[in-house]
């Protein structure tokens, strides 16, 4: 496959430019930092952040950190299987299943992480700081803590419909 397929696999979305500056001697140096999320929207997603003198550098630099960092995420059909809460610094993100039809209630980063990965019914709600960056790792961690409903079931000691979001069970 070229590698123009293999982009066209993957949903990129741009979640913040910024730029930042780095006083020295002779006054202000500025570069710009970019913060990336890919998805296959299939249950992988991964963060990427670049920094350089350009914004096209830094995107790129940010893509490929983003493509090393893809992980696998615990989904539940469209939706998670339960209720978490992500943290980093000071932002918490909360993330809530929801039922079908629902569609992604969140907004700015949440929103990109959540769509990139493949989720299509989920609440959310952002707590603590506003800081995008924060908000976006925090959204992450809350990802990493998602356990499927098969795992619970053994750790609780339930049969497996127990565990499930009560709309999928029968």
């Amino acid at each position: 496959m070229s590698d123009y397929q293999t982009e066209s696999m993957y949903d990129e979305r741009v979640i913040d430019i910024t730029r930042v500056a780095k006083v020295v001697k002779g006054g202000r140096r500025f570069s710009f930092r970019v913060v990336m999320v890919i998805g296959d929207n299939a249950g992988s997603v991964g963060l990427g952040i670049g920094k350089a003198n350009a914004v096209p550098e830094a995107i790129r630099k940010a893509n490929d950190r983003a493509r090393k960092d893809m992980r696998r995420i615990n989904l539940s059909g469209t939706s998670i299987s339960h209720q978490v809460i992500g943290k980093q610094s000071g932002a918490r993100v909360l993330l809530k299943p929801a039922a079908p039809g629902t569609g992604v209630i969140a907004g700015g980063g949440v929103r990109a992480v959540l769509e990139a990965l493949g989720v299509h019914d989920i609440l959310t709600k952002s707590l603590g700081s506003s800081n995008i960056l924060n908000v976006v790792r925090a959204t992450f961690n809350a990802l990493d803590q998602l356990k499927s409903p098969k795992e619970q079931a053994a750790y609780r000691g339930l049969p497996i419909e127990r565990t499930r979001p009560f709309w999928e069970r029968d």
